[in-house]
């Protein structure tokens, strides 16, 4: 049968001790081998490692590496992020587009035609990759479209060639700046200029982009989200509108202030509950987030909502809350849908429809929403919201929700694995969801790993020992007894100190 309880412990274990670590990947390419040398790209990676190791990031400076070199720092950069709440990635350096993938040049990048680039450079997808198992937020900043540094090679335009770059407007103008992406919920990416157009690289020590972070990272009592529009327009003034920085995805609907908050209050990044960590943001934060809800800006509306449906709190308004994620939800966010539908569900500040909230639950999961994705497995599972039970459909809900590392939903699917319910899957499988959730942040699997190991049968234990081993957080024998020793590496690929 099922294991549950990893659902009811959610709601009643009190979170553990681990810190909310942000980590940060800056990197600058300035002295290329076979190209244009840039003038600012050091400078700029210099000060803003300085700024975010000043705010509190763990920080990892890579200057001038060769494209060996760039990736083994990534390798280990990514697995230094799964434990962190938010994981960010600067680049200044080079970057060029072909076939509508943009790809950061490392400094011994030598092209000769433009699909040497797929081979020699980075593209912004293993970027992306580095940093896709943080906890919570995941941003990657791109001061990398100053200029085309290819102009002239077949395929960069300047050849007559316009089958790589994508410029069809004039086949004899260079390609500029960057394509545009559409990264996955929770991560947002951040362009100098907007896409196709070519970002400055400023008349003094640093861009006017770089500039203008470094500023916004330490100001305090500013909401990331705010915090990138300031920049936007800051940008926008001091180059006299030359150049607009733009934004691809979407930010968690958790609140994150870079440089924490004038006051000392709680450090919102760690607090789990949205609805509580919305309502410690400052009242001039609140305005300008009402400002851009009325431009259309969906994650304002989410945080709008959570404020209101907040009963601790004077704004306590659940009809004002229905109200911010009918017209996010409406405009096809993800979240919005899923918050709005377990309104319906409960009839909290609207007239309880079963039928609404299932075709919102529908909505959000059709989207990969992960706790969305949850959910429809239980209501399938159980049966509920008009749907009979379907524990076949319901276990494919399952697998989908544990592969997009919803952390309940690994720790179930590594259950059904265990029990003998999923053809093909054995210990390793479970075990390798069972340490994918503890890496994830979940309280409640590392809480039934140390204290209820013998829920697991000892094949899979011995099989979470021997990925722990192969991680370094373990030493001892794969014999399958949690003791003492085996506890420690479970907290240690927690994120605790053990």
């Amino acid at each position: 049968m099922l294991r549950l309880a990893v659902l009811t412990l959610t709601l009643l274990l009190t979170p553990l001790a681990a810190l909310a670590e942000r980590v940060a990947l800056v990197i600058g390419m300035s002295d290329y081998a076979n190209v244009t040398k840039l003038k600012n790209t050091i400078n700029d990676a210099d000060r803003i490692a300085a700024k975010l190791q000043e705010v509190g990031f763990n920080v990892t400076l890579a200057t001038d590496k060769t494209q060996s070199e760039l990736l083994d720092i990534m390798d280990t950069f990514s697995f230094q992020a799964e434990t962190a709440d938010l994981a960010l990635v600067y680049y200044a350096g080079h970057g060029v587009e072909v076939q509508g993938v943009n790809y950061l040049v490392p400094i011994d990048a030598n092209v000769t035609e433009a699909q040497d680039i797929t081979r020699v450079g980075i593209s912004l997808n293993q970027i992306l990759e580095t940093v896709d198992s943080a906890r919570k937020m995941r941003v990657v900043i791109l001061d990398s479209c100053r200029n085309n540094p290819f102009v002239g090679i077949a395929g960069f335009g300047g050849s007559g060639d316009t089958s790589l770059s994508g410029n069809t407007a004039d086949p004899n103008a260079p390609a500029a700046g960057l394509a545009p992406v559409n990264p996955e919920l929770g991560t947002l990416v951040a362009y100098a200029a907007k896409a196709g157009q070519v970002a400055l690289d400023g008349l003094g020590g640093n861009s006017p982009y770089a500039t203008a972070l470094i500023d916004a990272f330490g100001r305090p009592d500013v909401e990331i989200g705010l915090m990138f529009r300031q920049v936007r327009d800051e940008v926008l003034k001091n180059t006299g509108n030359l150049q607009e920085p733009y934004q691809y995805g979407s930010l968690s609907g958790t609140p994150f202030f870079l440089a924490g908050s004038s006051d000392g209050s709680l450090d919102i990044a760690a607090e789990s509950d949205p609805r509580v960590a919305w309502a410690n943001i400052k009242p001039d934060d609140e305005q300008q987030m009402r400002a851009l809800a009325d431009q259309g800006d969906n994650r304002a509306m989410l945080g709008l909502a959570y404020i209101r449906l907040n009963p601790d709190q004077p704004s306590y308004n659940p009809e004002e809350a229905v109200a911010y994620l009918t017209r996010a939800a409406a405009a096809g966010a993800a979240d919005a849908q899923y918050e709005l539908a377990k309104l319906y569900e409960k009839g909290l500040g609207v007239a309880t429809d079963p039928a609404r909230a299932l075709e919102l639950y529908q909505q959000s999961a059709a989207q990969d929403f992960p706790d969305a994705v949850n959910d429809m497995g239980f209501i399938y599972y159980q049966g509920g919201l008009g749907l009979a039970a379907d524990p076949t459909l319901a276990l494919d809900y399952f697998a989908r929700a544990a592969d997009l590392r919803q952390p309940e939903a690994m720790f179930n699917y590594a259950s059904l694995i265990d029990e003998g319910q999923v053809a093909g899957r054995g210990p390793e499988d479970a075990a390798k969801y069972l340490y994918d959730a503890l890496r994830a942040g979940s309280d409640p699997v590392l809480t039934q790993l140390t204290t209820k190991p013998e829920m697991f049968k000892p094949p899979a234990r011995k099989a979470l020992q021997k990925i722990l081993k192969s991680n370094a957080f373990y030493d001892g024998p794969l014999d399958g007894d949690f003791g003492k020793s085996t506890q420690t590496a479970l907290k240690k690929a927690y994120g605790l100190p053990g």
